[in-house]
């Protein structure tokens, strides 16, 4: 009885320990990887656009977060729901045919819905979680004639989650802002954003950055596109107050200077006064989503966006028209020299991504 008793204790102690050497080499080898990105990085085009100068009066943009093509309708993500130890029967990686699904979906939708500007969050170009398909190439086939822009802002060789199931983790995630534009801008930027999750999380999770694209217009003036995908798992906003602390101070300087100012993008909160939950009242449950202040910029700056459609699901379960909670988070900010001609946001039932698109066009005054 004795032995039994010690092989049982000596097989335990083994377990324990090799869980802890685990433990211990996906954080240190995570942090010795870590993408640690300098506040200010120029971009290079992926792809170059023959118009040099803005004449038009009229200009549409389109925001889109494109969910890695991973998180169709039929997806739920374990992550949603807890899972960073265990994935408890939920989705770490959807089936290869629906990620294929959903990255053509995104790209008929581009090829068919005209804008001089698209910018795009949550692309991958080399991704286990996409079967490492380069999404911003096939964008790009769509507008050939159009400047292409990357910017990282996931840039991870193994994402160890669920820690508890190595044998199926995240994995490898290389993805960021893609931004597509019928002009070619003078200058193309990367600004990393402050605040950051405690160690160890922080390692494994998006480095959130600005995308920012000067674009010379023929009366002189600028025209700053910024695209922009703010914290998600925030708990109480702490990082987002951080993040819109600095755009504000980036988008005040350049109204001052006399430029034309948009930004586009998943600000991962709603737009001032817009109640949470517009589209489902009284079905969150235990789900919350902040407000943009008031008072965040003056009045005559413009928060733009269709309060008819719902631009992202909560993805703890596939989506369930409904059922599903929805509501809005993708919108546009835009300078008081800059008048709204229309906005429209897609219904096409989250089939594609757990966001929807929205398009606007704006007259530059």
């Amino acid at each position: 009885m004795k032995k039994v008793l010690l092989t049982t204790s000596k097989f335990t102690l083994t377990f324990v320990l090799l869980c802890f050497a685990y433990l211990i080499w996906v954080a240190g080898s995570g942090t010795y990887y870590d993408y640690q990105p300098t506040e200010v990085i120029d971009l290079n085009a992926r792809k170059t656009a023959p118009l040099k100068v803005i004449e038009d009066s009229t200009l549409s943009f389109l925001i889109w977060n494109m969910g890695y093509g991973g998180l169709g309708k039929e997806s739920d993500f374990f992550y949603d729901d807890g899972g960073f130890f265990s994935s408890g029967d939920k989705m770490i990686r959807v089936k290869e045919e629906w990620v294929n699904k959903n990255i053509q979906g995104a790209n008929d939708f581009i090829a068919k819905t005209p804008a001089d500007f698209y910018l795009l969050q949550e692309v991958d170009v080399e991704s286990k979680r996409s079967y490492f398909n380069n999404q911003l190439e096939g964008y790009e086939k769509q507008r050939p004639n159009y400047a292409s822009f990357f910017a990282q802002n996931y840039v991870v060789d193994r994402v160890p989650i669920p820690i508890f199931e190595p044998w199926q983790v995240y994995g490898k995630v290389n993805s960021g802002l893609g931004t597509m534009s019928r002009f070619q801008p003078k200058k193309s930027t990367r600004f990393q954003l402050p605040g950051k999750f405690e160690w160890p999380t922080r390692i494994f999770q998006l480095d959130r950055c600005l995308a920012v694209h000067r674009f010379e217009v023929k009366n002189g003036k600028e025209l700053v596109v910024f695209n922009l995908h703010n914290s998600a798992y925030d708990s109480g906003g702490f990082l987002k107050k951080q993040q819109m602390k600095y755009l504000q101070k980036k988008v005040t300087k350049e109204y001052k200077n006399g430029n034309y100012v948009i930004v586009g993008g998943d600000w991962n909160q709603c737009p001032p006064d817009f109640k949470f939950d517009t589209f489902m009242p009284g079905q969150a449950d235990d789900y919350v989503q902040t407000n943009i202040k008031n008072d965040y910029l003056p009045e005559d700056w413009q928060w733009v966006y269709d309060p008819t459609i719902p631009t992202n699901r909560k993805t703890a379960d596939p989506y369930v028209k409904g059922k599903s909670f929805v509501t809005l988070i993708d919108f546009f900010l835009i300078s008081p020299n800059l008048k709204v001609k229309s906005v429209q946001g897609f219904d096409l039932g989250f089939d594609f991504s757990d966001h929807q698109p929205v398009r606007m066009e704006v007259a530059l005054e």
